[in-house]
């Protein structure tokens, strides 16, 4: 006879738990503003650290100087302006050139949807020709990270940390692919 433990329901409890834990954390949770600001800031150094080592993506991005980009999540409205040199400048600017709304409303969705390797759904409003040139970057320019690392620490131990992060990302995806209510898109038509 089979008797059934008497923590069973935890094991099917616990994980939906967890998800409306996180769900009420990601809507409730509002960090303070200059934290919000100093986080943009840092996010603005790091994308024209990126777009440095790819002096395609900077011709691209200077060709587009002046014009006014506004992406919208949540409570974050980030307002960048590329420059003649090819870089992001953090703007504070009235009307928009092109506006990026994300459309996932919590975190734990968004970071879901990166985790999987894929694009979250955004409403674009404005110019065109703009979008096109922000999608070609989004789709062409990636950090290095191993070679920022071996800059601190040296190629091999960079390349083992490196491996290790390949390994926790793989891990992750499949544990996200894995959860109920969400699909693995491989790129190909949905």
């Amino acid at each position: 006879m089979a008797t059934q433990s008497p923590f069973s329901w935890a094991a099917q409890a616990l994980p939906d738990l967890a998800a409306q834990m996180a769900k009420h954390f990601s809507t409730s949770f509002h960090p303070p503003e200059w934290v919000v600001d100093e986080s943009v800031n840092r996010l603005v150094l790091f994308l024209n650290h990126v777009l440095t080592s790819e002096p395609e993506a900077m011709a691209r991005l200077a060709r587009q100087k002046g014009q006014r980009i506004e992406l919208i999540w949540e409570r974050v409205h980030l307002q960048l302006t590329p420059t003649p040199a090819g870089l992001l400048e953090r703007g504070r600017f009235e009307g928009f050139d092109l506006r990026l709304i994300v459309n996932e409303t919590s975190a734990f969705s968004l970071f879901s949807t990166l985790a999987r390797g894929d694009k979250p759904k955004v409403r674009i409003e404005g110019d065109v020709q703009l979008a096109a040139e922000v999608n070609w970057l989004i789709d062409h320019v990636r950090w290095d990270a191993e070679e920022d690392l071996a800059r601190l620490i040296g190629d091999a131990p960079a390349h083992t940390l490196a491996q290790a992060a390949h390994q926790a990302m793989a891990a992750l995806r499949s544990f996200v692919a894995k959860r109920p209510g969400t699909e693995l898109h491989t790129g190909g038509p949905a």
